[in-house]
Parts: C-alpha cells; sequence; structure tokens
C-alpha cells in the first residue's frame, strides 16, 4: 500500500431487474477502472431495488460469484454496497450485507447492516420499514485494502455518530457509505451528514448512492461523492448515473490528525 490510491463511488438507478442492473454495474465499474480506481464502491441493493428479488437474492449464490468475476476481471477491489444476504443465526428475514472482494475475486469481508431504516419520511413511498425485510448487523468491520484502513457502513447507519467513532478508533482512515438515501432526506441532509462524518473522524468518506425513480413510488437522490479529512468534496456527481472518483492521500490524512489531534 502506498499513502495515495486512486478510489471510486458507482452511483446507479437500480430497477427490479437484476439482470439489467447487472449490465449496467459492469459498465460503471469499467469505467472506474478505466480511470485507474483501485477500489470501487457500489451502492446498497445495487442488484435491484424490488423488495420482492431480496430472498432470490439472498438464496442464490450465482450473484455474489458475478459480483466476484466483476472485480477480478476488472482488477479493482470491488465493494458491493449492499446485497442480501441470508442471516447468520437462522433469522428468517435477511442481512443487508456490503460484501468485499480483492482484486483477484475473492470475498475478503461482509458487514451486515446494524441500524435499519424504520422512518416516515413523508415521500412518495411514505412508510419505509426495513425491519420487516432485513434483520440487523452488530458488529463493526474495518479492512485492510490497497487505499488504506477501510471502515465499512450503510446507508442510514450515517445518522449514528458512535459507529463512525467505533471505526477510527479500530483504525479506519476511508469510511465508505453505500446507501439508497431517498430524494426528500438526501436533499436535507445527505451531504451535510457526509461531511459532518468526515471531520469528526479525520477521515476520508466516499459514499455510493442510489439515482432517480425506481418505480412510481420510490426516488433516491444520488449526489456520490468523494470527501477528505477536513470536509472538503475532492469529487462528485448530481442527480445522474456515472463514476466519481478522486485520489486518496493518506499523508495528507496523517498531517491533518496531527495538527488537530482529536481521537486521544
Amino acid at each position: 500500500m502506498t499513502d495515495s490510491a486512486r478510489v471510486a463511488a458507482v452511483q446507479c438507478s437500480s430497477t427490479a431487474s437484476i439482470e439489467d442492473n447487472k449490465a449496467a454495474l459492469a459498465a460503471l465499474v469499467a469505467a472506474a477502472a478505466a480511470q485507474g480506481a483501485q477500489l470501487v464502491l457500489l451502492p446498497e441493493m445495487c442488484l435491484s431495488m424490488d423488495p420482492q428479488r431480496y430472498r432470490e437474492i439472498a438464496d442464490n449464490p450465482e450473484h455474489t460469484v458475478w459480483l466476484a468475476d466483476l472485480a477480478r476481471q476488472q482488477g479493482v477491489w470491488l465493494l458491493a454496497g449492499a446485497v442480501p444476504q441470508p442471516a447468520p443465526d437462522g433469522d428468517p428475514r435477511v442481512r443487508s450485507a456490503l460484501l468485499v472482494f480483492n482484486d483477484q475475486g475473492e470475498q475478503i469481508a461482509r458487514y451486515d447492516k446494524i441500524h435499519l431504516f424504520d422512518v416516515d419520511v413523508g415521500d412518495a413511498q411514505g412508510r419505509y420499514m426495513e425491519s420487516e425485510r432485513f434483520a440487523p448487523g452488530s458488529d463493526i468491520r474495518v479492512i485492510d485494502t490497497p487505499a488504506g484502513k477501510v471502515g465499512l457502513s450503510i446507508c442510514f447507519d450515517l445518522r449514528f455518530p458512535q459507529q463512525y467513532e467505533a471505526l477510527r478508533k479500530a483504525g479506519a482512515e476511508i469510511i465508505v457509505v453505500p446507501a439508497a438515501f431517498t430524494h426528500r432526506t438526501g436533499e436535507a441532509h445527505w451531504e451535510i451528514l457526509l461531511r459532518a462524518r468526515a471531520v469528526e473522524q479525520q477521515c476520508y468518506v466516499l459514499a455510493a448512492n442510489q439515482c432517480g425513480w425506481h418505480d412510481d413510488k420510490r426516488q433516491t437522490w444520488g449526489h456520490s461523492v468523494l470527501i477528505d479529512p477536513w470536509g472538503k468534496v475532492v469529487a462528485g456527481l448530481e442527480e445522474a448515473p456515472g463514476v466519481v472518483c478522486g485520489q486518496v492521500d493518506l499523508a495528507y490524512l496523517q498531517s491533518v490528525r496531527e495538527k488537530m489531534p482529536l481521537n486521544r
């Protein structure tokens, strides 16, 4: 690992169709690799935004194999935002899992979303109740990658700063936030929260969000972004599918931490 690495976040507008979504993801990951990204983050529920497909995805290992092959073919570390996976404790609900594949296509980590989105945000969807389909995880994860030590989180976790403090204390230098942040809450809070987490924990924050309309009720905010440890937006997108790519400089990160020591 060097002090500097290129990372990318994919922004997509996933539909119900798993195969259509895979085709879109493959093209976007290839675009990120072509821009020199060593680590690529995919959004939450990137394989399908249809809740009726979640159990099917969790029960079919071919989807995980496909993601592993994509990482290997493009030669990138692939962090697959959130992919429904079986609950390891026998809970009949699935887990919302962030799966990490190295550039050889080996799955090296899994993080299960801790904070579930049981909220009424007043949009066309109305009430969101993730706990009806998902069981919560309980363990934080920080992994070693060529870009640095990466702390894993998913979407609604963003509103719980204690989780990010724990990731920093566990050694995180970069924190990833794959998401399907709603348009209503994203417009109000997305960038504010991401920048706050970066500043509080003096970490790079790489966030990959869904965008656009996924059906006649659900709309997400987009605005995937890379933020540095001083809270500056390094690179970002607006509301269309694409790739946001930028440089992570761990020497700069260390300088920020040394000049303003917060984690004593």
